[in-house]
């Protein structure tokens, strides 16, 4: 079977279209990029929030025009979408051949079977049983912990889309990860929807630090990042540990959504302003070049000015390397879709824009320290890549002032900086 693949959404699903898809590749099936010739397209769909499920219903719809022209054969539709809206993708998209759960793609040989897919695989001699595809750049791959989450912040879907909290046991991590430093991955980003709650439910707390020095024990892995830590998770022992070694990237990703406590509360997010001030200095304190990227959410039901204000203020204080700003939007079943006073979308717009206009000025702020002094950066192309404040596909790039061998972590000096376009002079031969 001769199958492509389009992926949509966050490192963890696109994670999840690496497991499938070398499931299929194990059993012999050929992967190609193009669609085109294809026996079966798979869309691995996000539908996370309004601006995800129109993304894939658009792809939906392409894929369908692609089997209408004959240039496929099968559509097959996967992933949160499908988790959230099943019978109305089904009844909407009647042409698609193949709907199936995320549970799916566990068996996805099976379920395509299923489908009535005629599945030719090459001869076993040629199956690949230990190989992890990557959709990524070589260099640089995204290594999933763990799924599902027990947050249950009001805002959020992921509970119902992907389930309770369900740690990799800690050997699975320490394979994977030595499968990609072996197959020449260079930077694993290690993710989950709470990668600071690792193993509370496999070992009755939280090992995230215990999975690091693990991972740490392993030469062939050289640099680690870590995605998606949560405030009132992150310890000292943590932060020491990122202090103590090059190896992990002093960077770290913590989505905050608010800084307002009364926004806080009603988000559900299990910490308050006093709790995530003391980590974000405590992490300055103990890693001073610390890279820092985090999201927030404005527009929530009941955010008043003053709740704005409050954030504003604290943006401009805290000065983070990354930042991504989202207007609330009502998502159907969730605790957040039901609650009073929501504010209009004219104001949502207007606190949106901002906030993006006093992280431009932090970024200025930024850019004038770092004017002239050297950095490590990691290269994914001759002439660009990134810093280790850049994770890869979800922040910035930087260019580089000569070519320098693709794949490659070296020391880079900052010679000039517009907003987050920077540029980098190689220190290296």
């Amino acid at each position: 079977m001769k199958f492509s693949l389009v992926s949509l959404g966050c490192p963890k699903n696109l994670t999840n279209s690496e497991e499938f898809t070398a499931r299929l590749l194990a059993k012999g099936h050929q992967f190609q990029p193009e669609p085109d010739g294809a026996d079966v397209l798979i869309i691995n769909t996000c539908g996370f929030i309004a601006s995800a499920v129109e993304e894939a219903e658009n792809e939906i719809r392409a894929a369908l025009e692609l089997k209408k022209q004959g240039r496929i054969k099968k559509v097959a539709v996967t992933g949160c979408l499908v988790q959230r809206y099943k019978e109305k993708i089904a009844q909407e998209f009647p042409d698609i051949d193949i709907v199936f759960s995320i549970a799916g793609q566990e068996n996805i040989e099976e379920t395509l079977q299923a489908s009535g897919t005629q599945l030719s695989p090459l001869p076993k001699s040629l199956y690949l049983p230990e190989y992890k595809m990557s959709l990524t750049a070589p260099h640089t791959a995204y290594l999933k912990i763990a799924d599902g989450c027990n947050n249950r912040c009001a805002y959020c879907t992921i509970p119902f889309l992907r389930g309770a909290y369900r740690s990799k046991p800690r050997e699975d991590v320490l394979r994977e990860a030595d499968l990609m430093a072996q197959n020449g991955v260079k930077e694993i980003s290690l993710i989950a929807q709470d990668t600071t709650s690792y193993g509370q439910d496999l070992y009755g707390a939280p090992q995230l630090p215990a999975l690091l020095q693990d991972l740490l024990q392993n030469r062939r892995i050289k640099r680690l990042r870590i995605m998606y830590g949560y405030p009132h998770r992150i310890t000292e022992e943590l932060a020491r540990l990122i202090a103590g070694t090059p190896r992990i990237f002093h960077y770290i990703d913590v989505p905050l959504q608010h800084i307002a406590d009364p926004v806080l509360t009603r988000m559900n997010r299990h910490c308050d302003a006093a709790q995530i001030r003391r980590t974000l200095d405590m992490l300055k304190k103990r890693v001073p070049d610390i890279s820092l990227r985090t999201n927030f959410i404005v527009g929530f039901p009941g955010e008043t000015e003053q709740d704005f204000k409050e954030l504003l203020q604290f943006v401009q204080d805290y000065e983070f390397d990354n930042m991504g700003v989202f207007e609330y939007f009502r998502e159907e079943g969730t605790a957040a879709h039901g609650l009073p006073d929501q504010v209009p979308q004219e104001v949502k717009q207007e606190r949106r824009l901002r906030l993006e206009e006093a992280q431009s000025r932090v970024i200025d702020r930024i850019n004038k320290r770092l004017l002239g002094t050297t950095l490590e950066a990691i290269s994914d192309g001759e002439t660009f890549g990134r810093t280790y404040k850049d994770a890869p596909d979800i922040d910035g790039q930087v260019s580089f002032t000569r070519p320098v061998k693709v794949g490659q972590i070296f020391k880079a000096r900052v010679v000039q900086t517009d907003g987050y376009k920077r540029t980098l002079e190689p220190l290296t031969k």
